[in-house]
């Protein structure tokens, strides 16, 4: 029995990551929501939180086992229904989908907990949204099809509608109404993108596209780089990118703590789109069409940069300046994509890993600090000292120094990489002035918020005006925090894992025999490891 579940749960891991939040959310659901109207964690709350955690925590265990076999270079092919492809649906595990869903898994543990402190509590179903929105980030990142992309995106889109209303609220329901419009604005223009693609080459496939694409004439040719266009705008508004990143400040602005925390991956899916339809299918094998995309990313990224740093300047609120910071990362990690070069694209994935652990765990904070200064609240503006400063204080230079680019830690890292792999390009002296400018402005940012939270206080003559936060709320965002020293510390290693998928992204030919053989057929229906170029392929739950 043992060895028959070994092999069940081998088989079958890289699908377990999108049944097991499914899963967990069917239960949820029929548990109910009593306690949600109290406010107060009854018995039946409190086994929707366990049960909530153990799957967020088993989640995480299985996206690292994944992760640990993809850094071995086995790139695994999950066939749906055991129906190969371009016919069936696949999924598939290599280096990025592996960090990106450890990534995801990684920071839903801490906010899960954060949530679990007394934030799902202020509205339904706050466990079972949480996991479908889970299930739609793994799914996004697990799939090998443009169509299921589009799907995942729904799902994780659906959840993401509720969860912003949480706790609901004027401004919620206000940011609301545009974030939900918005979204389906371009979900139409995904479908008409995936519409031309599927009409010039015939399949949704992505290896199979990336195949097809580069053997078209110069008129189909047109038509595909008219749907990598279109495919762009979809991507560029998930990601928050000139002149589609409006929507972001405001909406992540309004959302509770523990939600806009976990929405940091969420513009990560826009980003790996992007890398994975214009720096993969619309690469260098893309003949007529090959990087479609290569004389507007960068310029794209760099201008998103700066405006994101400027507005955090701007900004008026703790929240809106964290806002802001996400929309100048997700500028940076596509300037560098931008520049389509082995190296460039390693420094991004770095520096990927690293701005999304810092603005979660920053969304975090803020709650924390905010709700410690009366009806001061996230205002830039003076109030009376909060009842943490020490602790509060050292975190909040910890995150600001993160999020700045000072070293030691992750983000100056991961600005020296970006830094190094543009010194060779010709656009080497625009990228080097904007990521130091952007670097020098949000420290002013950073400086100007700290100071004003901790040294600019009024007299407090009554006393303490709140009490501290719970050791799960703290416990959470210091987690999250400890992780970017985590992320410093193995800089080494995790750089030799970006450099290897950021290589093995470049070998589509691997990649296509694979998941349907390329040109030679498919590969053989083994469950023994297949040697393809760069990497092995293991296909699970292959026919013998």
């Amino acid at each position: 029995m043992t060895d028959l579940a070994t092999a069940f749960f081998a088989t079958h891991l890289p699908v377990l990551p999108v049944l097991l939040p499914l899963f967990t959310a069917v239960a949820l659901l029929l548990m109910g929501d009593e306690g949600v109207r109290t406010g107060h964690a009854g018995p039946m709350l409190g086994r929707r939180r366990v049960l909530s955690m153990a799957s967020a925590l088993l989640g995480a265990v299985l996206s690292w086992r994944l992760m640990a076999e993809a850094a071995t270079g086995t790139l695994v092919v999950y066939q749906m229904g055991n129906w190969s492809a371009p016919f069936g649906i696949v999924l598939v595990v290599d280096r990025l989908s592996a960090m990106m869903l450890a990534l995801t898994w990684t920071i839903a543990v801490p906010v899960l907990g954060y949530a679990s402190g007394g934030w799902d509590a202020h509205g339904r179903y706050f466990h079972a949204l949480f996991q479908f929105q889970l299930m739609g980030l793994s799914g996004a990142f697990l799939t090998g099809d443009l169509f299921n992309l589009f799907v995942f995106f729904e799902i994780l889109l659906i959840a993401s509608y509720v969860l912003l209303i949480h706790g609901q609220g004027r401004e919620r329901f206000r940011v609301g109404v545009h974030y939900v419009v918005l979204n389906l604005l371009a979900s139409a223009l995904f479908l008409i993108g995936l519409a031309i693609v599927y009409g010039v080459v015939g399949t949704l496939n992505m290896a199979d596209v990336a195949l097809r694409v580069g053997q078209l004439g110069p008129q189909e040719a047109t038509l595909m780089t008219a749907a990598a266009f279109v495919l762009l705008v979809v991507f560029g508004l998930k990601a928050a990118i000139v002149p589609l990143y409006m929507w972001l400040p405001g909406t992540y602005a309004a959302a509770c703590a523990p939600v806009a925390a976990l929405f940091a991956i969420m513009t990560k899916v826009g980003v790996y789109s992007i890398i994975r339809v214009h720096a993969v299918i619309f690469g260098d094998a893309a003949g007529h069409a090959a990087y479609a995309a290569k004389g507007v990313l960068l310029p794209l990224g760099l201008t998103t940069t700066l405006l994101g740093v400027l507005g955090a300047l701007a900004a008026h609120s703790l929240t809106r300046l964290v806002s802001y910071l996400t929309v100048a990362s997700v500028g940076t990690i596509l300037a560098t994509v931008g520049l389509y070069t082995t190296a460039s694209m390693s420094a991004a994935l770095y520096y990927t890993v690293h701005s999304t652990l810092a603005v979660a765990a920053l969304f975090l904070l803020v709650e924390l600090v905010s709700s410690q200064r009366g009806d001061v609240g996230d205002r830039l503006q003076p109030a009376t000292p909060v009842a943490q400063p020490v602790m509060l204080g050292l975190m909040t230079l910890l995150g600001a120094a993160s999020v700045a680019g000072l070293p030691p830690l992750p983000g100056f890292l991961g600005k020296v990489m970006i830094l190094q792999s543009a010194a060779a390009t010709p656009m080497h002296a625009w990228v080097w002035a904007t990521v130091l400018l952007a670097g020098f402005f949000t420290l002013i940012g950073v400086a100007r918020a700290g100071s004003i939270l901790f040294w600019s206080v009024l007299p407090d003559v009554q006393g303490a005006t709140s009490s501290g936060s719970s050791w799960r709320l703290s416990a959470a965002t210091l987690g999250l925090l400890a992780l970017s020293l985590v992320l410093a510390a193995a800089a080494s290693p995790f750089k030799r894992y970006t450099d290897a998928a950021a290589a093995q992204l470049t070998d589509q030919a691997a990649y296509a025999r694979a998941i349907i053989g390329g040109a030679d057929g498919p590969p053989p229906a083994t469950t023994r490891p297949y040697r393809a170029g760069a990497g092995e392929v293991k296909l699970p739950g292959a026919k013998p």
